[in-house]
């Protein structure tokens, strides 16, 4: 059963080389995710000259370089978007990408995406969001340094012309995230205060933190998914590798089975259960006929397939139809 929605994140983890980002599609096919997502953007158009690398850039990727030169080797192009949905469509998993600028908006509507990914940075860019705003397909939103305000203005703008299906996901934008910094219930205020879907992109070391929001109700998990940890790039520390994928995938897709319908009733096996482990009321000594029932001569014992002890008070003082045995089951 599948109730949350796996994304892997591939993101910038093929470092600017399509023969892994090629990769990265098979192993997110081969692990059970149900979308793998990259990155679309201009360079040029999203980072000034100057700016420098974020300090989580400049750890895991320490070359001397502005923020701008390093993203420029990591664009795709739309040839390379092409060839990468054509890779998803041979294994059967959808291709999904973040535009993070105006003209890679207008690319990835060329390329008939069936849904829309909004990345946390984005979420204040007015321009930006009344631009992807014109599309009429469901849309993800990342959170990540946002308040609920944030999140009202985003989504009033996605919503200007026609109500979209949207999904927020809880995030925090560190790459690796601190679980001390997490705050998975912020998901439900979230979901509390739109009355709409929510998920969480994670981006903590190991899997248990998104294993614990896919208990919680999030109904899109994303995680990054790089081959190595150990290449270099801004993101591979705060990625897993596929064997750990996989057993997050596996984990969350045990907690879909888990969560149910929310209806308590008890299960087949249950009942089946119950003629062995419930009690019933059994003569605690031998009783005549005409004899009066009393918490002298009744006791309660397995098995559960006769009268209940809840109907302990409608028996007491009531007189035995027939005569029981000492473990006998008593019947009215």
């Amino acid at each position: 059963m599948k109730n949350t929605l796996i994304i892997a994140e591939a993101g910038v983890n093929h470092n600017g080389d399509l023969s892994i980002a090629h990769k990265l599609i098979d192993a997110a096919a081969n692990v059970g995710a149900d979308i793998i997502k990259f990155q679309t953007f201009k360079a040029s158009l999203i980072t000034t000259k100057e700016v420098k690398k974020a300090n989580y850039q400049v750890k895991n990727s320490p070359i001397e370089e502005t923020q701008q030169e390093m993203l420029k080797k990591l664009e795709l192009s739309f040839n390379d978007h092409e060839e990468l949905i054509k890779h998803c469509n041979e294994l059967n998993i959808e291709f999904l990408s973040t535009a993070f600028d105006l003209e890679s908006i207008n690319l990835l509507k060329k390329l008939q995406l069936k849904r829309v990914k909004i990345p946390s940075g984005e979420i204040n860019n007015l321009p930006y969001l009344r631009e992807i705003g014109t599309l009429n397909k469901p849309f993800i939103i990342s959170s990540g340094m946002a308040n609920l305000e944030d999140i009202k203005n985003a989504i009033n703008e996605i919503n200007r012309n026609l109500k979209k299906d949207i999904t927020v996901l809880h995030c925090s934008s560190e790459y690796p995230a601190d679980k001390k910094n997490v705050n998975l219930n912020a998901m439900k205020t979230i979901k509390r205060t739109f009355n709409l879907d929510v998920g969480y992109s994670d981006h903590t070391e190991g899997i248990e933190i998104a294993i614990a929001a896919a208990a919680l109700g999030a109904k899109v998990i994303e995680k990054h998914l790089t081959l190595d940890k150990e290449l270099e790039g801004p993101d591979h520390k705060a990625s897993i590798e596929p064997i750990e994928f996989q057993n997050m995938v596996r984990s969350i897709r045990n907690v879909d089975r888990a969560l149910g319908n929310g209806i308590k009733i008890p299960t087949q096996n249950e009942i089946e259960n119950s003629v062995l482990v419930r009690k019933s009321i059994v003569a605690a000594t031998n009783i005549s006929k005409g004899e009066i029932f009393s918490k002298n001569n009744l006791t309660i014992k397995r098995p559960g397939n006769g009268i209940s002890p809840m109907e302990w008070d409608n028996l007491i003082g009531k007189k035995a139809s027939y005569d029981f045995e000492t473990d006998e089951l008593i019947k009215w």
